[in-house]
């Protein structure tokens, strides 16, 4: 049995755009995420799970990118300027992530480990579809639509040697060479953020949160050929006022039968406003 082991990092959150309502998801910018009961412009959701790597590859080791799993929930909002602390405890089987404020509240708990998730035969299997180009006249998601469980239009990702090193350093503060050079590792947190890009290549709507990333990682993906992206919404419910949309979706480098790592992501697509205004 290995030894546990306890892996930390402390960051100071920082949003990772622009603070501007004309974003693509505009919950990151002060003036929306207000409309939602919110004092700041959220972090993505994605991109502090990204944060987590350093500790998790410290605690589980190298081969969780290759062949591991992640199960995140998103507890608590983070915003620009939060003081964080990140805990990864355990070993290569198994560990626990805990991402906690200053003021100690829990905002991102979750599971990793090693080999094959307990729940990663729950996804639906995917298999490959040529890439199509974004409709010209993208359907509203609505509450009836989600309920249909539709299917989601296959794309195609470009993403450069150069785009991935970018991604690692200005996004993820990370400078890890495997993230870097020719030929650079896929950051999990930019895997991890594939499915909101996917669903928004079929749909559109407003402001959004993320809930939830159930992420198996099957082998080893470098940059430079771009990613195929093919899903489908599994489920859809409404939940204390919020309409959940539940997706799964497979990832493959283009020309390759095989993924090299599926998701299940669980988004708030609408989430309830505080401003005592409706949904247009």
């Amino acid at each position: 049995m290995s030894a546990v082991r306890r892996a930390t990092r402390q960051i100071t959150a920082f949003l990772d755009g622009p603070d501007d309502p004309s974003i693509s998801n505009p919950i990151h910018s002060t003036e929306i995420a207000a409309q939602f009961g919110f004092r700041a412009a959220l972090v993505g959701g994605v991109t502090v799970y990204g944060w987590c790597v350093p500790p998790i590859l410290e605690a589980v080791g190298e081969g969780w990118l290759a062949f591991g799993w992640a199960d995140i929930h998103f507890r608590r909002p983070v915003f620009p300027g939060d003081q964080l602390t990140i805990t990864v405890t355990g070993d290569e089987a198994g560990a626990g992530v805990e991402l906690v404020n200053a003021a100690s509240e829990i905002c991102l708990r979750g599971e990793v480990g090693a080999g094959v998730a307990p729940w990663s035969r729950e996804l639906r299997n995917l298999p490959g579809e040529v890439p199509v180009p974004e409709s010209d006249s993208r359907t509203e998601l609505t509450p009836a639509v989600a309920r249909s469980l539709p299917a989601l239009r296959p794309m195609h990702v470009p993403w450069t040697d150069a785009e991935a090193s970018a991604y690692a350093g200005d996004f993820q503060r990370d400078g890890d060479p495997r993230w870097h050079g020719p030929a650079p590792r896929l950051h999990p947190g930019w895997v991890a953020a594939r499915m909101t890009p996917l669903l928004k290549h079929t749909y559109w709507y407003g402001p959004s949160i993320h809930a939830r990333s159930q992420i198996q990682h099957l082998r080893p993906a470098s940059a430079g050929s771009g990613v195929d992206l093919v899903g489908a919404m599994v489920d859809a419910f409404e939940r204390n006022g919020h309409e959940y949309a539940v997706l799964d979706g497979a990832l493959r480098i283009p020309g390759e039968a095989e993924p090299f790592a599926v998701i299940r992501h669980t988004t708030i697509y609408r989430p309830a406003r505080r401003d005592g205004t409706n949904h247009g």
